[in-house]
């Protein structure tokens, strides 16, 4: 889906916000239409995908916070998701998936 939404959109991001319902999905976005904020906004990964290369994924300072102790996973699941992410009209969403850390998990975290 990734490197469909590429070749259609051209260099991608996503966002992860802390709102409710599809408002806690992670949005993908065209690189730079959702803006992104120094102290509002954290740099929580980059996906480097062949053909496509680095995607930078955002999320809101609060929900890092939330979720800092978790391993998070995107996922792609069948079934129209809302808002502005530019899988919606695909007929798939993009979703979170976590888990807690392994003590050495986080131990490496942290170091």
């Amino acid at each position: 889906m990734l490197r469909r939404l590429f070749r259609d959109n051209g260099p991608l991001m996503f966002h992860q916000s802390g709102g409710c319902c599809d408002g806690s999905a992670p949005m993908c976005y065209r690189a730079g239409e959702f803006i992104v904020s120094e102290g509002a906004d954290v740099l929580w990964g980059v996906l480097d995908i062949d053909e496509v290369g680095e995607i930078p994924v955002y999320m809101s300072a609060p929900q890092y916070e939330y979720w800092k102790h978790t391993h998070l996973t995107i996922d792609l699941v069948v079934g129209r998701g809302a808002g502005f992410s530019l899988e919606t009209p695909t007929g798939h969403r993009f979703l979170i998936r976590s888990r807690l850390l392994t003590d050495e998990e986080y131990a490496a975290l942290e170091a």
